[in-house]
C-alpha cells in the first residue's frame, strides 16, 4: 500500500463516510446510498478491505427490484431532511417491483458495479467465493434488466428516460431534450442541494429542476413501467456513456463468470450483451464532431460536444483507428489539451462550445471519476502511456491540498466545487496510488 499522504487521506474520507455497511458518498449533501457511487467505492475499499468493499455491493443489491433494476438511490432511514423524499418517489407504492423497504428511488444509473466485483475477486480470500457468487447472480439479473427492458429493440442501446439516469445530470446533452419537456402542476418543493454549496450556479438551476420532478411525476404515473413509459415519455434518449459503459461491464462480469465456473450459457449471453452495445456505441460516432453521439428518439443524434462523447474508449474490441481517433480527441484542445486548464485532464464539457460552463456541475468542471473511466478505458485498449499521463495529472490535481476530494473542480483554477470529502473521489484516489 501507498505511504503518500495523498493516499492516508483518502482512506481517511472513506472510513469517516464508512456507516457500517455501506459509504455515503459525501458528509452532508449526500447521506443515502447511490448506486454508482457505492460501485466506485467498492472499487477503492477492495485495496483496504475485500469483505467491506463486498459489503458495499450486498447492501446496494439487497434493494434490487422484482425486474432486476438497481435503483440510483437506497434511502437511509436514519438521515435528516432531504429532498426529493422517499415519499415523493412513492416506489413501493407505485410499483409491485419495487422493494417493500428499504425505501427506493424509482431510476437507475450506469451499470459500473461488475467493475467493481471483477476487482473483489482478484484480491478475495477463497472463503469469499460463495458471497461473491450471490452477488455475481444478482448483478448477472441487473444486466438481463438492462439488455432487455431498456433496449428492446436489442439495438444495444440503452435508453433513459431522466438525466438523473445518466449519471451527467445538467450536462448539455440533455438541454435540447428537456426543452421539450412541459411542466405541469408541482407540489412546492424545498431543494436540498442548495443547502450545502456556496454558490448556487455550481448547481442546476430551478427551471431544469421543475422538470427534473416534473418527469419523475411522469414516471410515477405510468408505474415505472417499461413498456409504458417507452410508449408515451417525452424524455427517452439512447445514452452512449451508459451504453458503454454496459458493453464494459458485461465483459468484465464474463471474466467473473469464468472464474466462478458459472454455465457456459451465462457468460456467452454476457458476451453477446458486450459485443451488441459495442458495435452500436462505435456506430454513433460523428466523423465531424470526433465523439460518439446520444440518440434523442424524438429528435435524433444529440450534437453537443462533452465528455460522455468519448465513452468508446471503454469499449472492448475497439476498432484501432476508432481507438486512435478518440485518445488524440481527450488529449486534444477540445478537452485535455484544451488552453487555460490547470491541469492535463478531462473537463465535462468542451470549453468553449454551446453550454460550457466552467463552475456548474456537469457543464464545464472536471469529475475526477470521469477522469478514472477514461484511464481505465485507455488501459483496456492498451495504452499505458497516455493512461499513465492522465493517471498523473489527476494525481497532481488532487494533491494540492485545498482539492479536498472535491466532487468536482473548476478546470482554469482547480477550484473545489460541489461537495467536500466526496467518497468516490477519495477511492478513487486510492485505486490510482
Amino acid at each position: 500500500m501507498s505511504t503518500e499522504p495523498l493516499y492516508e487521506a483518502a482512506v481517511d474520507v472513506l472510513r469517516r463516510n464508512d456507516l457500517g455497511g455501506w459509504t455515503r458518498p459525501a458528509p452532508t449533501l449526500y447521506p443515502h446510498q447511490w448506486s454508482w457511487d457505492s460501485a466506485f467505492i467498492a472499487i477503492g475499499l477492495a485495496h483496504l478491505d475485500a469483505r467491506r468493499a463486498l459489503c458495499e455491493l450486498e447492501t446496494l443489491f439487497a434493494a434490487q427490484w422484482g425486474d432486476g433494476r438497481v435503483p440510483h438511490i437506497v434511502f437511509n432511514p436514519r438521515a435528516g431532511k432531504y429532498f426529493p423524499a422517499p415519499e415523493w418517489w412513492a416506489s413501493a407504492d407505485t410499483s409491485p417491483l419495487a422493494p417493500r423497504a428499504p425505501a427506493t428511488s424509482g431510476l437507475i444509473q450506469p451499470p459500473v458495479h461488475a467493475l467493481a466485483l471483477q476487482r473483489i475477486l482478484e484480491v478475495a480470500s477463497a472463503d469469499l467465493v460463495g458471497r461473491i457468487t450471490a452477488v455475481y447472480e444478482k448483478v448477472f439479473a441487473w444486466h438481463r434488466y438492462l439488455a432487455t427492458a431498456r433496449d428492446r429493440s436489442s439495438s444495444g442501446f440503452l435508453t433513459i428516460y431522466h438525466p438523473w439516469e445518466s449519471g451527467t445530470d445538467n450536462s448539455p446533452r440533455w438541454d435540447a431534450a428537456l426543452k421539450r419537456v412541459h411542466v405541469g402542476s408541482l407540489p412546492a418543493y424545498e431543494r436540498h442541494d442548495l443547502k450545502h454549496v456556496q454558490d448556487v450556479a455550481e448547481r442546476p438551476t430551478m427551471a431544469e429542476y421543475d422538470r427534473y420532478l416534473w418527469l419523475v411525476e411522469l414516471l410515477k404515473t405510468a408505474h415505472y413501467d417499461d413498456a409504458t413509459i417507452q410508449r408515451e415519455h417525452p424524455f427517452q434518449i439512447q445514452d452512449v456513456l451508459m451504453s458503454a459503459i454496459f458493453a464494459a461491464s458485461s465483459q468484465a462480469l464474463s471474466d467473473v463468470a469464468a472464474a466462478l465456473r458459472r454455465p457456459i450459457e451465462e457468460r456467452e449471453q454476457l458476451l453477446a450483451w458486450s459485443r451488441r452495445s459495442s458495435l452500436a456505441v462505435q456506430s454513433a460516432w460523428d466523423p465531424e464532431l470526433d465523439l460518439a453521439l446520444d440518440f434523442d428518439i424524438q429528435a435524433g443524434p444529440v450534437r453537443v460536444q462533452t465528455c460522455a462523447g468519448l465513452a468508446p474508449l471503454l469499449l472492448p474490441g475497439l476498432d484501432v483507428d476508432l481507438r486512435d481517433r478518440a485518445t488524440r480527441r481527450l488529449f486534444g484542445s477540445g478537452f485535455a489539451g484544451a488552453e487555460r486548464l490547470a491541469f492535463p485532464v478531462v473537463p465535462s464539457t468542451a470549453p468553449g462550445t454551446p453550454g460550457f460552463q466552467a463552475r456548474t456541475y456537469w457543464r464545464g468542471p472536471v469529475w475526477p471519476m470521469f477522469n478514472w473511466l477514461m484511464w481505465w478505458g485507455l488501459r483496456q485498449q492498451g495504452l499505458e502511456h497516455e493512461a499513465s499521463s492522465l493517471r498523473e495529472a489527476n494525481l497532481q490535481l488532487l494533491r494540492r491540498p485545498e482539492s479536498s476530494f472535491a466532487e468536482y473542480l473548476e478546470p482554469f483554477t482547480s477550484e473545489p466545487l460541489g461537495s467536500l470529502d466526496q467518497s468516490w473521489t477519495a477511492a478513487l484516489t486510492v485505486d490510482w496510488l
